[in-house]
């Protein structure tokens, strides 16, 4: 005789619902402290992230464009490590483990090395873009 449901009465069924009611948390999504503990405190890996993010922002807005690019890259950067080390972050886990990490990495590194490149007076220097951009742009 099949395993009844958790509800009572019906047998258990093995095939996939019509309708999804849930979503499964990410891996590491649960709260970042404990549930007593107000909102801001449970969610505060993607609060440092945002506010990071934000005042960068509020730098790049203020025409501070090279240190505001590079606050907000180190913001994903910053991201991509606490999704590592901590075994919960909240908010911060939108995907899994390693797709967060990778994206919030190559993200952060992306926008770190463009920043570094900017012009005028730019910090960082690759020959072979240079080469690159007179392949692309005809006169």
């Amino acid at each position: 005789m099949p395993a009844e449901d958790a509800r009572g009465g019906r047998p258990a069924s093995r095939r996939f619902p019509r309708i999804t009611r849930d979503t499964a948390r990410p891996e590491g999504g649960g709260r970042a402290a404990g549930g007593d503990a107000p909102a801001p405190y449970r969610q505060w890996p993607m609060l440092v992230v945002l506010g990071t993010v934000a005042l960068g922002l509020l730098l790049t807005a203020l025409d501070v464009f090279r240190y505001g690019t590079l606050l907000i890259g180190a913001a994903l950067l910053a991201g991509a490590v606490l999704r590592w080390i901590l075994p919960s972050v909240g908010m911060l886990a939108v995907r899994s483990r390693f797709t967060d990490i990778t994206t919030y990495g190559i993200l952060g590194l992306t926008i770190v090395l463009l920043a570094m490149m900017a012009q005028p007076k730019p910090w960082l220097q690759i020959p072979f873009l240079k080469d690159t951009l007179h392949f692309t742009v005809t006169k």
